[in-house]
């Protein structure tokens, strides 16, 4: 369940995913030619006893277990990384040491061997290749002058490199597109978590959640901006149900809302389809008619009047009688909303003392409907 909830998550997010792949693409390209490109040149050296220096055979065992224990290798690679070898080196060269402060030295002991192996890295393949080589040879002189019975030697002597470890457009272009692709996954997920909660807070900010209907608050926001955009007939018509304000305080709430969600249904099988309906209070809803007057209103409230007076079932073949009270109140000319409003409250009162149980506000003030 969870997995398909973060496949639609990134359904709906696919273009920030993408659009992330693109531009983390078009960052390593851009790169690529930007960036001073790096070589990295290496050799190698092994070390093993001078057979010189040994007298018997207790002197190789004991050279041998020195070499397990991986002090004298440590050390000599230790010689090799020595910025006074380096020194050495590039003076013996006649180089610039503000040419080669940017290039970086590294010596690491090859494990399970007796291995050493010098790198350095710069812009110049040439000049990193003659490093490596120039300070193997001036730690090898070092290290013979020690005498400590174990000889140095080159194994692989350092090439010129062709290749750059750095940028490498093809490689960084395919991390780049990987790296863009996850971090686009992640946004178009966080995105959807983030939209997710603030959709259903504006839900439950504008629907009541027991009946479905508008909230009254965003009714009375709907109302108004149809009376400030509309100057034709608009009609307010608020249903007071009698039979549901004892019924919904002893119910359980599974109960009413099942009742109220039933009442709203009817409603909006009698309603057009830019009718509003909202809940007013706890046992009326309102309903908003713009482009009507009084009298097609009262046709329209009759047939809803019809329809609710009908018993509502609930529960295991139970019935409810809703009794429906009715109060209209047509705008007569530029009123705001509260007027309408208490217009059609005060029609709501004259309908308790009708026969019709509905009532039409005008400005006589009431036809009794």
């Amino acid at each position: 369940m969870e997995l398909r909830l973060y496949i639609q998550m990134l359904q709906r997010g696919w273009w920030i995913v993408l659009l992330t792949a693109l531009s983390a693409l078009a960052i390593a390209l851009a790169a690529s030619y930007v960036v001073t490109p790096i070589y990295l040149a290496s050799a190698r050296y092994v070390v093993s006893p001078d057979e010189s220096s040994l007298t018997g055979g207790n002197s190789v065992i004991d050279s041998l277990n020195t070499l397990d224990k991986r002090s004298i290798v440590t050390t000599y690679a230790e010689v090799l990384n020595s910025n006074t070898i380096f020194q050495k080196t590039i003076a013996n060269f006649q180089i610039d040491a503000n040419a080669v402060a940017d290039y970086k030295r590294t010596t690491v002991a090859l494990p399970e061997a007796n291995v050493l192996e010098l790198s350095v890295e710069g812009p110049d393949p040439e000049v990193a290749a003659l490093l490596v080589n120039g300070v193997g040879q001036q730690a090898i002189s070092f290290i013979q002058g020690l005498n400590q019975g174990y000889n140095i030697n080159v194994l692989d002597a350092a090439q010129v490199p062709t290749i750059p470890v750095r940028p490498q457009p093809l490689r960084d272009s395919s991390l780049a597109v990987a790296l863009g692709l996850v971090i686009g996954a992640v946004l178009a997920i966080v995105r959807a978590q983030l939209i997710t909660p603030i959709e259903a807070f504006l839900a439950r900010s504008t629907t009541d959640n027991d009946s479905t209907a508008f909230t009254r608050r965003y009714f009375e926001q709907k109302l108004d901006e149809t009376l400030d955009r509309k100057r034709g007939s608009v009609s307010l018509g608020l249903v007071q149900l009698e039979g549901l304000q004892g019924f919904l305080d002893v119910v359980p709430q599974p109960i009413a809302q099942e009742v109220l969600r039933q009442a709203s249904a009817i409603f909006r099988e009698q309603l057009r389809g830019n009718d509003l309906l909202g809940r007013w209070n706890n046992d009326t809803f309102s309903v908003l008619l713009p482009d009507t007057p009084g009298t097609a209103a009262v046709m329209t409230f009759g047939r809803i009047q019809i329809a609710l007076s009908k018993p509502v079932k609930f529960g295991e073949g139970e019935t409810l009688h809703l009794r429906p009270l009715i109060g209209v109140a047509e705008r007569q000319g530029d009123e705001e909303a509260n007027v309408l409003i208490k217009w059609s409250e005060q029609a709501l009162e004259q309908a308790s003392r009708n026969d019709s149980r509905m009532a039409l506000y005008k400005t006589n003030p009431f036809v009794s409907a």
